[in-house]
């Protein structure tokens, strides 16, 4: 029962993946999913935002700006320091052939997504100290998990689970900061 039961949910993941990567490709995504998903692309918005943060908010801004250079140390770290060699699991662009591989195909190994453990656990930060920009940080964390798959480089299961990494790595690390700082 169990066997079937993964079988059924890989089944929908590689059909998943064909239908993000191939059903909606189009020039328009094709330049869009590219530029999301190139991280470069991030460092100038993200480096201004996490400024602010700095400069504008204070002590706590400050507490933030260090929790949220945490988080992107452990994500990083966890899901491809310690998870990708350890699970083992393919990426697409390794072990698929007819589909559309639109950047890099990148390491060997793609469980969890990088890409989405870091945008997830960024967006959780920044929704945390921010409440009234969370719409916007969810948009953000699922177009970079989305841009992964549509490029051809991870299975939706790879992003999905990366959201859930990353997010928990923020609640860990908020709970532990509210244990040191009750002002939080």
């Amino acid at each position: 029962m169990m066997i079937h039961f993964w079988q059924a949910l890989q089944h929908f993941d590689l059909q998943l993946f064909y239908w993000i990567n191939l059903s909606l490709a189009n020039q328009f995504f094709d330049f869009l999913m590219v530029f999301v998903t190139t991280r470069e692309n991030w460092y100038i918005p993200g480096g201004i935002a996490w400024l602010y943060v700095m400069i504008k908010g204070g002590k706590r801004g400050r507490i933030f700006g260090v929790l949220i250079v945490l988080t992107i140390i452990f994500s990083d770290q966890i899901s491809s320091t310690l998870l990708k060699p350890l699970i083992g699991r393919l990426r697409p662009c390794k072990a698929l052939e007819g589909f559309r591989l639109l950047v890099h195909c990148g390491s060997k190994y793609g469980f969890p997504s990088s890409h989405a453990t870091n945008g997830a656990a960024i967006a959780t930060m920044f929704s945390v100290y921010s409440r009234k920009w969370t719409p916007i940080w969810i948009l953000f964390a699922f177009f970079i998990g989305v841009s992964r798959i549509y490029v051809g480089v991870h299975y939706p299961s790879d992003v999905v689970s990366g959201w859930i990494l990353g997010i928990l790595i923020s609640v860990i690390l908020i709970a532990i900061a509210k244990r040191i700082f009750n002002d939080l």
